[in-house]
């Protein structure tokens, strides 16, 4: 428990030091929020478990994380890569989508374009310009409205007062720009970024040992059943959370299910990039977890560099990181509520039936 005790506290400390991140036009953290009242005045990058834009970014928003929420104003373009990206709110310019999911929700304005490739897309908002949507499921919900043409790929859903004004046409070929393209971050905060993450990730190593090595080789040994609930954890527990907080007693609950849910996503990308530098180094039959630390971080800080490659590396990197906390932890409970009950039987043999020794 003291040891426990002292990474929470650690990573507390660290924790703190996110808001001077938070004012830059680049923020990073478990839970990156623009406030209701808040105004962004220049381009702003989001990395986060969870990116939510509830006032107003006067620029271009390139957001990366868990789930990507515009609830209030961008006047510039979106580009957004996450498990699931909602656009509620009001976009100025275009928008350009990947995810499991992505919803253009009821009252939502797009002044520009949409471009979207995800497991499922759902529109039920105003484009003004064209869409192009790749998905296994497309949606037009009766309130959609877009302003020029509809180029899609996938099973399309069109509801009675769905407008189009343009040609609808369906592209079996159809290659949707879903990837965002992020530009290269200022160098101060590329440094910060690559010391925030060797520092927490040499806290977890220290205080968590046998956690780090459990989440390594499950990434490392099923990459596509950890990065499938890495991908289930991000879509799933905020509506979980959302679902909960719909009451007035759930509210508390739903609190804390937010603040642990983005904690355990911004650990999930620190414990990622551990994976990935395990998994290089076993290439070179090398072991090591303080080098694996390293050379996963700097390989990501290297490779986000690299627009459409870097999007791509940061979110498997997040997938299989979070997927295998979110699973080592599961593995964990379950053990110690097996380990209670085996306890419980053993102190009174009476429960399991067993006859009393003479």
């Amino acid at each position: 428990m003291r040891r426990i005790a002292t990474g929470l506290v650690v990573l507390v400390v660290v924790l703190s030091v996110l808001p001077g991140v938070a004012a830059a036009a680049s923020r990073t953290g478990g839970t990156v929020v623009v406030g209701a009242d808040e105004t962004v005045d220049e381009d702003l990058q989001a990395f986060g478990g969870t990116v939510v834009v509830r006032g107003t970014v006067d620029g271009d928003l390139q957001a990366f994380g868990g789930s990507v929420v515009v609830e209030g104003t961008v006047t510039g373009d979106v580009e957004a890569t996450a498990g699931s990206v909602q656009i509620l709110g009001t976009v100025g310019g275009d928008v350009t989508a990947a995810g499991g999911a992505v919803d253009v929700g009821e009252g939502a304005q797009i002044g520009g374009t949409l471009e979207a490739g995800a497991g499922s897309v759902a529109v039920d908002g105003t484009v003004e310009g064209d869409a192009r949507l790749g998905a296994d499921s497309i949606r037009l919900g009766e309130d959609t409205r877009i302003g020029g043409d509809l180029v899609y790929d996938g099973d399309l859903v069109r509801a009675d007062g769905a407008v189009v004004d343009g040609t609808v046409t369906r592209d079996d070929r159809l290659s949707v720009g879903t990837e965002p393209d992020f530009t290269i971050p200022g160098v101060v905060f590329t440094v910060y970024g690559v010391f925030v993450a060797l520092l927490v990730g040499a806290i977890l190593l220290l205080v968590f040992p046998g956690t780090a090595a459990a989440v390594a080789d499950r990434a490392t040994g099923d990459p596509l059943r950890t990065g499938g609930i890495g991908l289930l954890a991000t879509i799933g527990v905020p509506v979980v959370i959302g679902v909960v907080a719909v009451t007035i007693v759930g509210i508390p609950l739903a609190i804390a299910g937010t603040f642990a849910f983005g904690l355990l996503a911004w650990l999930g990308t620190v414990y990622g990039r551990f994976v990935l530098g395990t998994w290089l180094l076993s290439l070179a039959d090398v072991e090591s977890r303080w080098a694996a630390l390293v050379v996963g971080v700097l390989t990501v800080a290297v490779l986000r560099l690299v627009p459409v490659v870097g999007a791509l590396t940061r979110l498997v990197v997040f997938l299989l990181g979070f997927g295998a906390l979110v699973a080592v932890i599961a593995d964990a409970y379950r053990d110690r509520r097996g380990r209670r009950e085996r306890t419980a039987r053993a102190r009174d043999p009476d429960e399991t039936g067993a006859e009393p020794a003479d």
